[in-house]
């Protein structure tokens, strides 16, 4: 009888045989935990100074958030684009193209980050007047910003070269990689804020060392990989159709990024305009919502790699199969997590502050947007398809037109409409009634589209 190696979790996962739903599962479950992890960096860091500092620095903190998913956007891009490359060359057997496209994702990735450290500091200040971020709070979450900013090549390297693993099928190492790093930030976290009492810059600190050395460990990774593709010197030159390619792909979901970014930090400014109070309570929501938002994004990153890697192969029957199994699971997944986070939602908003009103307040909005999360699944899992297939440019549209579109006036529209004597600024609980409407009529949108079946010939192989 075979056994298993404890190695052989590590290596790339041929998707394109075995039992579609499967396969996708299996791939998804160790991404999942990665972004777990992940999002451990920010609600950590939430906690944190929530319990140690304050809450006027946990709205810092939070504040500061929007921004940073802006500067982001170059990141998100190229990873999307070296995962999609990266699976369809995988999938084709194209060992001196997948080399070469492996090779321009770490210059990019390079060069980008060279570019946020650079620019990122001198805006941070800016954006955050222009959000209307109260005076209490504006030096911290500057400070805070610049920070990040300054040692954003250690997440830059992490986030874009773990896309590269997750085309490859191995989203094992990337995990491993990762909760090294969250419990070193935890860690640090601890160490910096609470002993030493550096407040929030020891937080953001905290972050970017970690993440340095998860960057580190997935590099090493790679450069191991020799039996897969050449990590060599001269594939490190950007290559015109490979960085064509990476630019073309990647730029649409880099766009739609920081389209919702860019709505986000609009609909951030109304947040702000309710106060100190309401803008903590944002933050909690949005840490717990991030927890509960991981199954949609995980299992359309890992629809994304199962739709390229059969698209490379020439499986189109496999793809559709796939999709339909895949967010069905995923769909229950969210059901599930949904119900356990409304049973004992006050119990982990409790983690993020002592103060009962600000609790109370925060699982008020958290019931609103419950029923929310399965129409996200829906859209994440149909758009990682269409991703997956070289049809970038269709999930952007759709981010466009319910982010932007519809999103901002929505929120706007329905705190003007219930001002009144009590409420002279409105129900700030609209904010949260527009984002549940944007999600669901995204999820329509997505399936009438993917139904019309035009990202089946977007194929960069």
């Amino acid at each position: 009888m075979d056994y298993m190696k404890i190695s052989d979790f590590f290596k790339p996962v041929d998707m394109t045989v075995g039992n579609p739903v499967r396969q996708i599962v299996a791939f998804t479950i160790p991404m999942l935990l990665g972004n777990i992890a992940q999002q451990l960096y920010s609600t950590v860091d939430s906690i944190i100074v929530g319990r140690f500092v304050g809450d006027n620095a946990l709205a810092a903190v939070g504040s500061a958030g929007p921004i940073v998913n802006l500067m982001l956007v170059l990141f998100i891009g190229i990873s999307v684009g070296a995962s999609i490359m990266v699976s369809q060359y995988f999938g084709a057997r194209q060992r001196e193209k997948l080399s070469r496209a492996i090779g321009c994702c770490v210059t990019l990735t390079t060069i980008a980050s060279l570019f946020i450290m650079i620019v990122g500091p001198l805006i941070a200040g800016p954006l955050l007047r222009l959000l209307n971020t109260p005076e209490s709070i504006i030096s911290w979450s500057r400070t805070y910003l610049t920070i990040l900013f300054l040692g954003i090549i250690g997440g830059g390297y992490y986030n874009i070269l773990g896309g590269v693993l997750r085309g490859l099928g191995d989203s094992i190492s990337a995990l491993i990689y990762l909760l090294i790093a969250t419990v070193l930030n935890i860690i640090l976290d601890y160490i910096f804020v609470a002993w030493f009492s550096m407040g929030v810059p020891g937080v953001a600190l905290a972050t970017i060392l970690a993440q340095f050395v998860s960057a580190l460990l997935t590099i090493r990774k790679l450069m191991q990989m020799t039996n897969i593709f050449d990590f060599r010197k001269e594939y490190l030159l950007p290559e015109k159709e490979y960085s064509r390619s990476l630019i073309k792909l990647g730029l649409p979901s880099g766009v739609t990024q920081a389209i919702f970014s860019m709505s986000i930090i609009v609909v951030q400014s109304l947040t702000n305009s309710f106060g100190e109070a309401f803008i903590a309570a944002n933050v909690i929501v949005m840490r717990i919502d991030g927890f509960v938002m991981l199954p949609a994004f995980s299992f359309g990153t890992a629809m994304t790699t199962y739709a390229g890697q059969n698209i490379g192969a020439r499986q189109m029957d496999r793809v559709t199969k796939g999709a339909r199994q895949g967010t069905l699971v995923a769909m229950a997944t969210s059901a599930v997590l949904t119900g356990l986070i409304l049973l004992f939602g006050k119990h982990l908003m409790g983690l993020f502050t002592n103060t009962d009103d600000l609790i109370d307040l925060s699982y008020r909005m958290m019931q609103i947007l419950a029923a929310g999360y399965i129409a996200c699944e829906v859209t994440q899992c149909l758009s990682g398809i269409m991703r997956g297939a070289g049809d970038t440019v269709t999930p952007m549209w759709i981010s466009i037109v319910t982010s932007v579109i519809l999103r901002i006036p929505l929120a706007y529209g329905l705190v003007w409409l219930t001002k009144s004597a009590e409420r002279p600024q409105g129900n700030p609980a609209m904010i949260f009634v527009s984002l549940l409407i944007n999600w669901v009529l995204g999820a329509v949108i997505t399936l009438v589209i993917y139904r019309m079946g035009r990202w089946k010939g977007k194929a960069v192989v």
